[in-house]
């Protein structure tokens, strides 16, 4: 291990909050108010804890276990962790959690009135990632992405004292694509935790096996099973991309970037020629600005 991951194992809190860099869409950048930076942050904090527990991405060392309250010998067991996390995430608001980033998360609870549904939400879909591998259909999926994805656009809303229903129905619209995406670009990742987010009636429509999501590179059943999924996620973001015209300011920005995150991603599997199982497709800095610009302009 190098001097930094020796130093982020030490330091479960800065070793989770750095991974916001390799996000999809922009966590909290500058040109945000402070205080939206700092609540932002905090929820982002909550969020990726949360996803590394369940995907057993926890720092070496056992540090964040141990915060929760549980053994060494405990520690492998996720679903353990998540009920010792779900259980500190009660003290955010009736006490004092024993992790740093639910004590930071507290201040933005109590600043912001948030309430406990949408964190235990993301928990909700942590456990499934523990008992269900596979979806049979696309409704399946979808109602995984309401717990899995859709709380953190409704956390942004919350935080920014933006909500209302029918940006709640949008957001979610883009919640759920981004989630599709991060799918398709994680599809070899995601098998080797024995993991298929494509569902199986579309891998049967497809003539798609288990067998080629494992090859080094997608053959044209497994391309077109991804363009078409990647289409659905294209819909989704063009059906909530009308929130970005609903707000004003620098939260217009904002959710204008999230939008633009999902489309040049989208971009970037299409310009690998739907073959995402050589590893994730990532658009590149320019292709991103390409897209907040045309969806700042309502174009997209």
């Amino acid at each position: 291990m190098t001097a930094t991951g020796t130093a982020r194992a030490g330091d479960p809190e800065r070793g989770t909050l750095d991974k916001a860099a390799g996000e999809n869409f922009p966590v909290a950048p500058f040109f945000l108010p402070k205080d939206w930076r700092t609540d932002l942050i905090a929820v982002y904090g909550f969020a990726r804890l949360v996803d590394d527990i369940g995907d057993g991405d926890l720092a070496p060392g056992g540090a964040d276990a141990g915060l929760l309250g549980v053994s060494p010998e405990e520690a492998e067991d996720r679903l353990l962790l998540l009920d010792a996390f779900e259980a500190d995430l009660g003290r955010v608001f009736d006490g004092t959690p024993g992790h740093p980033l639910l004590r930071r998360l507290q201040a933005t609870v109590r600043r912001r009135a948030l309430t406990p549904e949408p964190f235990l939400g993301l928990i909700a879909a942590n456990r499934q990632d523990q008992l269900v591998t596979r979806y049979e259909t696309y409704d399946d999926l979808l109602a995984y992405c309401e717990l899995s994805a859709n709380p953190v656009g409704r956390l942004v809303l919350a935080v920014t004292g933006t909500s209302t229903p029918e940006r709640i129905r949008l957001s979610d619209a883009i919640c759920t694509a981004l989630q599709i995406v991060e799918h398709l670009q994680d599809v070899a990742e995601d098998l080797g935790r024995d993991r298929i987010y494509l569902p199986a009636e579309d891998m049967k429509r497809f003539h798609v096996q288990e067998a080629d999501l494992a090859a080094k590179t997608a053959g044209a059943s497994v391309r077109a099973l991804v363009a078409y999924e990647a289409q659905r996620a294209r819909e989704l973001l063009n059906e909530g991309a009308p929130l970005v015209g609903s707000v004003h300011g620098r939260l217009k920005l904002l959710l204008a970037g999230f939008v633009a995150g999902g489309r040049a991603a989208l971009h970037a599997i299409a310009a690998a020629e739907h073959d995402v199982l050589p590893g994730p497709p990532k658009p590149g800095r320019l292709q991103l600005l390409r897209e907040v610009g045309v969806t700042l302009r309502g174009e997209g």
